[in-house]
């Protein structure tokens, strides 16, 4: 299912909030920030375009892997998140879809 994903699946969620599983104990918050498209494609190839979520949590992050994101309107998918760091407002991951 991943490789039919596009932006146009999460643009319409832009500053909703999605959840992320990051261990079997701990599913946290995260807000869609910002998501973009980039590069050139040949005709019939997706986009690619990356996302970034930020959660609450500005101290300590959870290493690069695949989580769960969990949205009413998309279900549950297996992604994988790298941290970007913290904001003014919380840590940041991005997922890449290329």
């Amino acid at each position: 299912m991943l490789e039919k994903l596009t932006i146009t699946d999460f643009t319409p969620h832009l500053n909703q909030h999605f959840s992320i599983h990051f261990t079997p104990e701990v599913t946290l918050s995260a807000e869609l920030i910002d998501a973009r498209a980039w590069g050139e494609v040949p005709e019939n190839q997706r986009q690619p375009f990356n996302l970034i979520f930020r959660i609450a949590q500005k101290n300590g992050y959870y290493p690069q892997a695949i989580y769960s994101l969990i949205h009413p309107a998309l279900g549950e998918l297996a992604i994988f998140f790298v941290p970007l760091g913290p904001d003014a407002e919380g840590m940041r991951y991005e997922a890449v879809f290329n």
